[in-house]
């Protein structure tokens, strides 16, 4: 499962991770969001040590969604050395998400 943490600058977390860093923009009322944590969870497992999943609530965080044009829900953004290198909007399921990081890093 994707852990709460609070961070001071994003660019920070992504630049500074030591393994590319999925970034999960949802909203806490949007069904499809909803759906798609279940697939962070189970993709997450399978993800272990590889990359890191982090989630960014667009209504928290409006600056973030407008930088990064997030303009559907869910959007994850992969980041590979603070450069983004793969972008998915929708739902997919686990193993079409754990295929697509796989092949992004």
């Amino acid at each position: 499962m994707a852990t709460k943490q609070q961070f001071k600058n994003f660019d920070e977390l992504i630049s500074s991770a030591q393994q590319p860093v999925l970034v999960d923009f949802y909203a806490t009322w949007c069904g499809p969001c909803q759906m798609m944590a279940k697939v962070l969870e189970q993709a997450n497992s399978q993800l272990k040590g590889e990359v890191k999943i982090v989630k960014i609530d667009t209504d928290r965080y409006p600056e973030l969604a407008s930088q990064y044009q997030i303009y559907a829900l869910p959007t994850l953004v992969l980041f590979k050395e603070g450069q983004s290198v793969d972008r998915i909007e929708g739902v997919l399921t686990a193993e079409q998400l754990v295929e697509r990081v796989r092949q992004a890093v």
